[in-house]
């Protein structure tokens, strides 16, 4: 069986019970299934066939698990592309992956780069009667072929292409259905954005179990107190958060009598343990990319001597800890995760040499004595170390590889990107951590010429080619980069960042009113940089969970709910100034005389 031959049984087994909720829409296991059918016949007559990589542009929705579904049951592998990426790096992606046919949704099909792919706009709901059969399609895929390729960052300066299996994907799914205990009494979140492989887990164990899945709004996904408010109001019973706004989440009053009973994170170092009381469990996850999501997982209780562990191998999956000779190392001695068994990727798209020096032989598993004789193992690179429990404790990398935020980025992406700007003559990337624990990109230059760019041009340069969380916040000028003796970039002795030898952002403004005022003070206390009113929060190093900080510290200081969405479509002290102003207006006209002057005088003044 495939992943669609598991939904199609839910769909025969309970039609009437609801599949998917976004917003005002929901939709049941038939319709769910009957939609993805349909679409399945349309792909197959436009040529999908076993395996072909099929391009899915689109915003968290249920046209995206539609588009998803019928891709798979075409026979296709699905290709999620996150539509905030910029246009370059799409195109790169849908070249790379060689993709002749791609779904997209109507408010998004402009943004899509052009190419010669054939592109499928998906119709809105309420569109025209089907013209294509109900039925499923005769299968052709099997457990062996590809279910889904996802690019992440890649060492050479570009995207790289993981290839994941039905198998693969499998394992995933029937791991977390009992080991969670997932039945269609759940309620689960649509949270990740679509590039990212959470997403996979959010989506297929859940459907596969007949679970209802929603979608996160937008306006809540980042806001930790509203998330939590939302989940509580929607009944929901398992989600997955990303760790920075997990360990945010779990310091919140929540109240008992909430139905969430699980919450997983990953993707980052928890750094906090759950506070006594908490009315569900906190389920710390590790799992590279190639290893189809979670390779690792572990409950994390209210205490311990030391940082939270990623848990022990799922089941099928076999972790072993070792040296740079791929020989174990003793318990408690730090090594590489040499990760093998059932979930492990057939390897890179299109790249045999990169997959032959990460995806090795089992060298536990592998010869003539074993029941797996082409058992592979994947080098993840990352560092651990196991307790005498079997737990295993992440330590970091062994390269220059970064993570921030959930996100693996290869800085060496970033410095080709960089490297073409004709200001640039040289560059390294490398992540600084702040007083917070918070880690930032910082970009290394050696210029070409006496002319010094602006950091704001440099970032509008690198935004043209790389998502936004791989864009240093900060750009620091050098007369050449260190190195060491065998010619490779020093790291460690790369400077810290001052205001001697960081690049001046674009002309500084002053901020022009008291509410502009109030605001940049709030915006430079958190990024702890100097900011103008036209100046940029995420150019200047900003994300969305600092966003999600800065519109409590809105409503803390101004009393108006303001949501997160507001700080992505006005990212400027002028422009969100502007919108809490009209808000406080909008609330003053609202309320009599003398509630009105209450607000005006709790507003922030110049003197304040």
């Amino acid at each position: 069986m495939c992943v669609h031959h598991l939904i199609e049984a839910q769909a025969n087994a309970t039609p009437n019970a609801t599949a998917l909720i976004s917003g005002q829409t929901r939709i049941s296991y038939r319709e769910l299934d009957s939609r993805a059918n349909e679409l399945a016949h349309l792909l197959r007559f436009c040529g999908v066939g076993t395996e072909t990589p099929v391009g899915l542009c689109m915003r968290r929705s249920v046209e995206l698990a539609v588009g998803a579904l019928a891709i798979l049951k075409a026979g296709g592998a699905y290709v999620p592309l996150d539509p905030s990426y910029p246009a370059n790096r799409l195109r790169l992606i849908l070249q790379d992956a060689q993709i002749p046919l791609l779904l997209t949704q109507p408010d998004i099909s402009a943004e899509v780069p052009q190419g010669p792919w054939q592109r499928i706009i998906l119709p809105e709901q309420g569109a025209d009667s089907p013209t294509y059969s109900v039925n499923p399609p005769v299968a052709n895929a099997s457990p062996d072929n590809l279910a889904y390729i996802i690019f992440t960052s890649g060492s050479a300066g570009r995207p790289k292409g993981v290839q994941i299996s039905h198998a693969n994907l499998l394992n995933l799914i029937d791991w977390h259905r009992h080991a969670f205990g997932i039945t269609p009494a759940d309620k689960a979140t649509m949270h990740a954005s679509p590039g990212f492989d959470a997403s996979v887990w959010e989506l297929w164990p859940h459907l596969a179990a007949g679970a209802t899945v929603q979608v996160v709004d937008e306006a809540f996904r980042t806001a930790p107190e509203l998330l939590r408010d939302w989940m509580v109001s929607n009944n929901i019973t398992i989600s997955f958060l990303p760790t920075a706004l997990a360990e945010a989440v779990i310091d919140l009053p929540w109240p008992q009598q909430t139905r969430l009973r699980v919450l997983l994170t990953g993707a980052d170092t928890l750094r906090r343990r759950p506070p006594a009381g908490l009315p569900f469990a906190l389920i710390n996850n590790y799992g590279p990319t190639e290893c189809t999501v979670v390779a690792t997982s572990g409950r994390v209780l209210c205490s311990g001597d030391e940082l939270p562990s990623i848990g022990s191998p799922i089941s099928n999956v076999q972790v072993y800890i070792v040296d740079e000779n791929q020989k174990p190392v003793p318990q408690g001695t730090a090594g590489e995760l040499l990760i093998a068994g059932a979930s492990i990727s057939s390897g890179y798209l299109n790249l045999p040499e990169l997959t032959g020096e990460k995806f090795i032989a089992d060298p536990f598993h592998s010869g003539p004595v074993s029941s797996q004789p082409a058992a592979r193992a994947y080098r993840t690179g990352d560092l651990g170390r196991m307790l005498p429990d079997g737990q295993i404790v992440f330590m970091g990398r062994i390269d220059d590889q970064i993570k921030i935020r959930g996100y693996r980025i290869e800085p060496r992406e970033i410095s080709a990107v960089l490297d073409r700007h004709p200001a640039v003559k040289a560059s390294c990337v490398a992540a600084s951590t702040e007083h917070s624990g918070e880690k930032r990109l910082v970009a290394y230059l050696v210029l070409s010429g006496e002319v010094e760019p602006r950091a704001g041009e440099l970032r509008a340069f690198l935004g043209q080619h790389l998502p936004d969380y791989m864009i240093p916040s900060t750009f620091v000028r050098l007369p050449e980069l260190p190195v060491s003796v065998n010619g490779k970039i020093n790291r460690k002795n790369l400077p810290i960042p001052t205001a001697l030898n960081t690049l001046r952002e674009d002309s500084f403004e002053a901020p022009q009113s008291p509410t502009e005022e109030a605001l940049a003070t709030m915006i430079s206390g958190l990024l702890r940089k100097r900011v103008g009113r036209n100046d940029n929060f995420f150019a200047l190093g900003g994300h969305s969970l600092m966003g999600a900080e800065i519109i409590t510290r809105i409503h803390t200081a101004f009393g108006i709910e303001l949501p997160l969405l507001s700080l992505f479509d006005g990212p400027t002290v002028r422009e969100l100034s502007a919108e809490i102003e009209r808000l406080i207006h909008a609330k003053i006209e609202a309320m009599s005389e003398d509630e009105a002057q209450a607000i005006l005088s709790s507003v922030p003044t110049q003197s304040q």
